[in-house]
């Protein structure tokens, strides 16, 4: 198998696992939805931490594809979490994809497709300096902060705020790994370790805004995580890293013109948003007692009494 192959067959893999991941987190969220405090206790269930070993092996997964594809071909694979993911979590709810949610997927794909062709992959030696890395992280860390401000309803916020934690995660892994491997200095100097902290923290913040995210639905939360990442990254290459829009004018016009289709996509899925029934409630005891906290248990309704009249 050719290097090319191996690359589109390790991101397939990488977004079918996201695209489960990201279904497990909005059934768990389905579950939690209005629970206040109580989502952080059910953050220790099981079905939580499935969902997030599913996202570390498609990242593993994406990190291998990328040794073996370069960046313009694998990071487009990515996109197709959302097309694995709305089919995949209307098959577990019951129903069938909706007209709308398969318009608003291709929509948001096409646009996604159209900016990502316009950019340019970040030269091997661009990395961010310290200070630009903590500029970075700042601006971002209050940029979340605004979108997810306490009181604001979970939904296409939260999920921005996810797919911008992620993208920024991303763009500081870039210079983790090239900083690394750069055998003129030590392996791990202050830089390297500040910015691996700040992915870490990043990267997790990401995880868990996205899980807020998913209580309002999934196909419209999704689709920003997937455009707001990329978007995310470019705008830190573009403007640091040196990269260019590729075309010109022409190109420029074509990133609008695909950020344009992109948001009518994510329009689209929030209208056409199917709420998701949630799983089933567990029977047998729960140790932490998340779920008693959380999910009222049915009522069974007592029968009413059968009275005899004399005739």
């Amino acid at each position: 198998m050719s290097a090319t192959l191996l690359a589109v067959a390790l991101s397939l893999v990488s977004a079918v696992a996201y695209a489960a991941a990201a279904v497990a987190q909005e059934r768990l969220a389905a579950r939690t939805a209005g629970a206040g405090a109580g989502v952080w206790r059910l953050l220790g269930t099981g079905s939580w931490w499935w969902s997030v070993s599913l996202n570390a092996s498609a990242a593993l997964l994406h990190v291998a594809a990328l040794k073996f594809g370069p960046l313009t071909l694998v990071q487009p694979l990515g996109a197709l979490t959302l097309v694995a993911a709305v089919p995949l979590g209307a098959r577990l709810a019951g129903r069938r994809v909706t007209a709308g949610e398969w318009r608003g997927t291709a929509l948001t794909l096409a646009g996604l497709a159209a900016l990502l062709v316009t950019a340019t992959g970040p030269a091997p030696d661009d990395t961010l300096a310290l200070p630009e890395a903590l500029a970075v992280a700042g601006a971002t860390a209050a940029l979340i902060g605004f979108l997810a401000r306490r009181g604001a309803r979970p939904g296409l916020r939260h999920a921005t705020a996810s797919g911008l934690a992620s993208g920024v995660a991303s763009a500081l892994t870039q210079t983790v790994t090239v900083a690394a491997t750069d055998r003129s200095g030590p392996l791990l100097d202050a830089r390297v370790i500040v910015v691996a902290l700040l992915v870490a923290a990043f990267a997790a913040g990401g995880l868990l805004l996205s899980q807020t995210a998913y209580r309002g639905g999934l196909g419209a939360p999704l689709a920003m995580v997937t455009l707001a990442n990329p978007v995310a990254a470019a705008l830190i290459g573009l403007s640091l890293l040196g990269e260019r829009l590729q075309g010109g004018i022409a190109g420029l016009a074509l990133a609008l013109a695909g950020a344009v289709l992109a948001a009518r996509g994510v329009v689209l899925l929030t209208r056409s948003a199917v709420p998701t029934a949630p799983g089933p409630v567990p029977t047998g005891p729960e140790p932490d007692g998340a779920l008693a906290a959380v999910v009222p248990l049915p009522v069974r309704a007592e029968p009413e009494p059968v009275v005899l009249r004399a005739s």
